[in-house]
């Protein structure tokens, strides 16, 4: 289980499952709770539709002098009712709001312990920005729509409920005029402000398209800067910015006119109703008295409102179920990196054997990433991967480490099928070094001992010496407590990879990916780098790739690719006597 939901359950739910009975299902832990905010919202809510029958009563005390009693009590419920409000409505929110809230955050985390189980293919093809819109966007657009929908719809339900309810007892032959005239009113305004979308849909574009420019003109600067052109980027923005302000006008006229127009249309179909119920009173067509006629009159604003509040839910539900939907795009998505019910790796010796491995990146690929590779790589013995571009070296790393699985053929880790374990238990064994470390906001020891617990400031001091980083973070005024910043924008390219070296030697990895690990820095970086791999490598099974060809001189074995094959295989020395591909690229990059 993670949150209140249980994976398996919630996955169901999402599969061709209405999002409304999606909904249901979310909050069926909270039923009696969601049952005690609608009773609590019935009575604090009631003085809304109660107001108007004891002001009825009250102008009949007046008018027809009745006994003065009469006036006590009523205002006496009535503020009984108003007084009982405050701890209603904390009920109410307590109840309702707590079981959005704690649905919001079962679906966040569901999302973000969905994508830790999501394969890195799957990641690969949906951008990272998309699944935070999701986390974060599309779950708070779901609380929205509850709440909006909870609050709105039940004050308009309860109000048109006990407002037809007290028609029907006080005037029961006026039951059937507001049942007509309350409806179509509301239609009329909701078709008026209908008429505003096509020109509420233009204004948001055109704010999109002045947003889409100044994050233009920010990404821009250091060029415009550079050759001189603010004027230029300026007049592009102005340009909008005048689109923007001549569309707000128009759309602010609009909804001023639309307004004035629905106010008089209301005001005037409740005059018609004021006169119309006073006519009857006056000619005693039905035995209504002076309250009443008061009563129809505040009841026809009072239930043409809830009407349209109503009808105004339509867009917010449509939203909030689209969200609903985008969620499950990923609650659902059938790419998972299956672990459960597979033999749990205790111990690695680094022996990994490849046997025909081949690898496609879709059923439609005509030429496989990976074809026909066979190797067998001994414990503590150095692979360096070669080969142009597009060889499959990256292909065979991401085998390495389990985040694709072979098309066909076997790869063997200590004479273990991998498709048999469980890759996470195996990748604590396994430390990648990447072309680019990745830090988070945090301090160089947080970064260093990512993951572990209990690490001592020896343990961590001693391996950012062996990464060759001690000497610049002892000059740091914060020391090991230095923050970093965002993805480490504090520190320089060298920096930060010799605290990714530090992090792969503090957890005493016995598999080991260097992908393209130097290949950013300067000579100095690279030479400090150098020194540090040369000690994280030792004892290690080490697969590195790399296209500066000097780096890897010092493999056990070079391992030449092109396009997903094997061409050759064999340590510096042999490879340039055999003068075939790996030579060619060495005189390429000497040339």
């Amino acid at each position: 289980m993670f949150g209140g939901f249980v994976v398996g359950a919630l996955d169901h739910r999402y599969r061709g499952e209405h999002p409304v009975r999606t909904l249901v299902y979310l909050f069926r832990q909270d039923r009696l709770r969601l049952l005690v905010a609608v009773l609590a919202f019935l009575v604090k809510h009631s003085p809304v539709w109660i107001l108007p029958l004891i002001t009825a009563n009250i102008v009949n005390v007046v008018v027809d002098h009745r006994p003065i009693a009469q006036l006590w009590v009523n205002a006496a419920v009535l503020l009984a009712l108003l007084l009982l409000n405050y701890p209603l409505h904390l009920l109410y929110v307590r109840c309702l709001h707590g079981a959005i809230r704690r649905v919001g955050t079962d679906l966040r985390s569901a999302l973000c312990r969905r994508m830790q189980h999501l394969s890195i293919g799957y990641h690969s093809r949906v951008s990272a920005a998309v699944l935070q819109t999701k986390v974060i966007r599309d779950v708070e657009n779901i609380e929205q729509t509850t709440q909006q929908t909870g609050d709105m719809g039940l004050s308009a339900l309860t109000t048109l409920a006990g407002g037809l309810v007290v028609i029907a007892f006080q005037v029961p032959a006026a039951l059937p005029v507001f049942l007509l005239v309350v409806p179509a009113a509301a239609f009329l305004v909701m078709k008026l402000r209908a008429r505003l979308r096509e020109d509420n849909e233009s204004f948001r574009r055109e704010v999109e398209r002045l947003s889409a420019r100044v994050s233009e003109m920010t990404t821009l600067i250091p060029i415009t800067r550079a050759h001189g052109l603010e004027q230029d980027a300026l007049h592009r923005v102005d340009g909008t910015l005048t689109r923007v302000l001549r569309k707000g006008l128009r759309l602010d006229l609009l909804n001023g006119s639309f307004g004035a127009l629905a106010w008089i249309l209301l005001n005037a179909l409740g005059a018609a109703v004021l006169a119309g119920a006073a006519l009857v009173a006056y000619y005693e067509v039905i035995p209504i008295t002076a309250g009443d006629v008061f009563m129809l009159s505040t009841f026809f604003a009072t239930l043409t409102s809830a009407v349209t509040s109503l009808l105004s839910l339509t867009p917010v539900i449509s939203k909030g179920l689209a969200s609903v939907r985008s969620v499950g795009e990923v609650l659902q998505a059938p790419d998972l990196e299956q672990n459960a019910g597979k033999a749990t790796v205790d111990s690695v010796r680094g022996e990994v054997e490849f046997r025909d491995v081949a690898f496609s990146y879709g059923e439609g690929e005509q030429a496989p990433a990976v074809t026909g590779f066979t190797l067998k790589v001994a414990p503590g013995e150095t692979i360096a991967l070669v080969g142009p571009s597009g060889a499959g070296k990256s292909t065979v790393l991401s085998l390495v480490i389990g985040f694709l699985r072979p098309t066909s053929g076997r790869i063997l880790l200590d004479g273990r099928d991998m498709e048999e374990i469980d890759l996470r238990s195996y990748r604590r064994f396994l430390s990648v070094v990447p072309q680019e470390c990745i830090l988070f906001e945090g301090s160089i020891r947080e970064n260093v001992t990512y993951g572990l617990s209990g690490v001592s400031e020896e343990r961590v001091r001693q391996a950012l010496r062996d990464a060759n980083a001690l000497e610049f973070i002892d000059r740091l005024p914060d020391g090991l407590d230095t923050v970093v910043g965002e993805r480490g924008a504090r520190l320089s390219g060298g920096q930060k990879q010799r605290l990714a070296i530090a992090r792969a030697l503090i957890r005493d990895p016995r598999v080991l990916i260097l992908d393209e690990a130097t290949s950013a820095l300067d000579t100095r970086s690279e030479a400090l780098v150098q020194q540090a791999l040369a000690r994280l490598v030792a004892g290690r099974t080490v697969f590195v790739v790399a296209h500066r060809l000097s780096t890897v001189r010092g493999a056990d074995r070079i391992v030449v690719m092109r396009d997903g094959r094997i061409e050759e295989v064999g340590s510096h020395e042999e490879l340039m006597r055999l003068r075939g591909l790996y030579a060619g690229l060495q005189g390429a990059q000497l040339a």
